[in-house]
């Protein structure tokens, strides 16, 4: 990366980082005790920067025009995740929907988004089979699992890594791929995870792998692009999706852990990334 400037630790640089996701200029702000410094990751976009940074000093609008429709959220703090980005704050908002509905309804919404048709009958679950669900016109349950979530812990920690892999996709790449990737890594995922005999399972920690998986390749495989994630952060969830695997997790509270879904989702964002870093080199 190529370092561009220096800022003093009390600059407001919350518009300006802003700007240059908004303008698809691949960067990172790093912190040290004499204030922040701001790297570029293409040289090519030098003078893009630099013509973004005078006017930024001179207190102009930095926003794209094609930004300008958004204008009118930026003034509520409740509808500014959707304006920086919609597919992944849309994603989010949906599985804080179906967690709410969870509370208010209990299992009914879970039989609702289960991968497969659940009924009571005679007094007992019965559970169908996924050519019940597509011969019942029911497609939508094939993804409908990445939206259940059983706990605050289990919700909270895959909206937080959602949101830090999809809104560097969603800037970076557009809001297709990222809607594409949470669709085809979170159908794969329930997938993986229903070849094993499980039925009732959910959670979007498929999706948050193929984010990851997709995030960290285009990092190392085509870094000029601007994604930017933590060696350490790979090492973290690398892990803790092998030990979930391992029988000490049940010891700790984490038997009911969806493995093959995050297996399944990793696979996905892999290979993904690595075709779209083959292509970026390319370009």
């Amino acid at each position: 990366m190529l370092k561009v400037l220096m800022l003093p630790r009390d600059t407001d640089t919350r518009d300006l980082r802003q700007a240059l996701w908004a303008h698809r200029i691949g960067h990172r702000f790093t912190e040290d005790e004499d204030g922040y410094t701001l790297w570029l990751a293409d040289p090519a976009q030098f003078d893009e920067l630099t013509h973004l940074l005078e006017r930024w000093k001179c207190g102009d609008s930095l926003m794209p025009d094609g930004h300008a429709a958004r204008a009118k959220f930026n003034n509520s703090s409740f509808l500014r995740p959707f304006a920086l980005a919609p597919v992944t704050a849309s994603l989010l908002a949906a599985c804080m929907m179906v967690f709410a509905l969870m509370g208010l309804l209990g299992d009914i919404v879970v039989a609702m988004l289960a991968i497969v048709p659940v009924a009571v009958s005679g007094g007992s679950l019965t559970l169908g089979t996924l050519a019940d669900t597509f011969g019942s016109g029911q497609v939508w349950r094939v993804f409908s699992p990445a939206l259940l979530h059983f706990g605050w812990m289990h919700l909270v920690f895959n909206l937080l890594w959602i949101w830090y892999f999809g809104r560097q996709i969603e800037e970076l790449r557009g809001g297709k791929l990222m809607l594409a990737l949470s669709l085809v890594s979170a159908i794969a995922g329930n997938l993986a995870q229903y070849s094993t005999g499980t039925v009732l399972f959910g959670g979007m920690s498929g999706v948050v792998y193929a984010l990851l998986g997709y995030v960290w390749l285009m990092s190392r495989q085509a870094p000029r692009t601007g994604f930017f994630v933590p060696q350490m952060l790979v090492v973290f969830m690398l892990g803790w999706m092998v030990f979930t695997m391992t029988d000490m997790a049940g010891l700790v509270g984490f038997g009911n852990v969806a493995n093959e879904a995050h297996v399944g989702g990793l696979i996905v964002g892999l290979v993904w990334g690595w075709y779209d870093a083959r292509r970026a080199r390319r370009a």
